[in-house]
This record gives structure tokens, C-alpha cells and sequence, in this order.
């Protein structure tokens, strides 16, 4: 009795060599967004930003005076008055900044690099939109937090602790992180300053 040839289990040529090409073709374009290195910049720069203004309203609310946000094209900063002059500006939580040659061309007083300082640079490849220059994005640009968290424009007069608020940030602020064609967001609520 003569037994009856099994077809043998496995892959043909054809479809061995359409998944290699197929498989070539995805890790070329993964590879060529792997390196944009623009896009992990913009995400980064978002994030520090993020921080300082997230901390920065803390530090207010903890220290029951106004924080100021100095957001300028360059960098983002943390003071204590609108002219980060020497005595106002505000200690890093973890005690420096991250030290990066952008930080240390950016967080300066005087021409001299400063390491304790919550402030971090704008990154080459990334730039900066923001829906009010005043506040975020132009020369001189900042915005405050008052003694109980609230957000307050470039040039509003913030309140004396106690007093009723009197603020003119009425809308969102918006800053837009672009790097590679990518776009990052961080949005500073009115009213409540809440940061996301």
C-alpha cells in the first residue's frame, strides 16, 4: 500500500522575499522618523516649559506671593519680579538646571551663567508660538501667577494678597512647541491658571 505525499508545511520563495522587501520598506521610513531629532527636541523643550510654569504657580500658591513666568522666544524662566534681576530669581527644585549648553547660553545675569536657576533654554531646532506675545514668545514677554494661583498678563497689576482678583487674563494662553513638523501644546487656562 502505497501512502499519499503529505504537502509539506512552510513559507514558498515568493512569500519569504515579499515579507523581507515589505519589512524593508517599513524600517526605512520608521528609521527616517526615528532621527528627526527636531520632533524629540520640541516634545523636550514642551515638557521643560510645562514644568516651570506648572511649578511656578505652585511656588505662588506656597509662598502666598506672585510668581512671574519670564517666556520670552529664547527661554522660560522663574522669578519672583518681571525683570529677573539679581535676588529674585527662583531656585530649581532639584537644585540645578539641566545644564545644557541652550540653558547656559539662556539662563544668564549679568553674562554669567546661572546653574540654580529654574530656567531653561530654547533648543535650536525648535521654535516657539504663542497665541499672545506679550506673554509668551516676544522680547521682554511674561505673564504672572498671583498668591492664590491665577494667572495674570505681561503688565497687569496683581493684587495685594487678600484683595479680590483684578485680572485681565481672560482667555487662554496657547503656546505652540514646533520641531520637524510636529506640534506640542501647552495651554495656561484663565481663571484658574491650570497648566496642560
Amino acid at each position: 500500500m502505497k501512502r499519499k505525499a503529505r504537502p509539506m508545511a512552510g513559507f514558498t520563495l515568493i512569500e519569504l522575499i515579499t515579507v523581507m522587501v515589505i519589512t524593508g520598506i517599513l524600517s526605512v521610513l520608521a528609521i527616517s522618523h526615528f532621527f528627526a531629532r527636531e520632533t524629540f527636541d520640541a516634545k523636550e523643550y514642551a515638557d521643560q516649559a510645562k514644568s516651570i510654569i506648572r511649578y511656578a504657580q505652585k511656588l505662588a500658591i506656597a509662598q502666598n506671593r506672585p510668581i512671574y513666568v519670564s517666556a520670552t522666544a529664547d527661554r522660560f524662566a522663574a522669578c519672583t519680579n518681571p525683570a529677573c534681576g539679581a535676588g529674585t530669581l527662583v531656585a530649581a527644585p532639584g537644585g540645578n538646571n539641566s545644564g545644557s549648553s541652550t540653558a547656559q547660553a539662556q539662563c544668564n545675569l549679568a553674562g554669567n551663567y546661572v546653574s540654580t536657576w529654574l530656567c531653561e533654554g530654547r533648543i535650536a531646532n525648535v521654535t516657539l508660538a504663542s497665541s499672545r506675545a506679550t506673554e509668551a514668545g516676544g522680547s521682554g514677554s511674561y505673564f504672572a501667577f498671583d498668591a492664590v494661583g491665577r494667572p495674570y498678563n505681561n503688565g497687569d497689576v496683581l493684587p495685594a494678597v487678600g484683595s479680590p482678583p483684578a485680572s485681565n487674563f481672560t482667555q487662554a494662553l496657547v503656546l505652540t512647541f514646533s520641531g520637524s513638523g510636529v506640534n506640542y501644546t501647552v495651554t495656561v487656562e484663565p481663571e484658574t491658571g491650570y497648566v496642560h
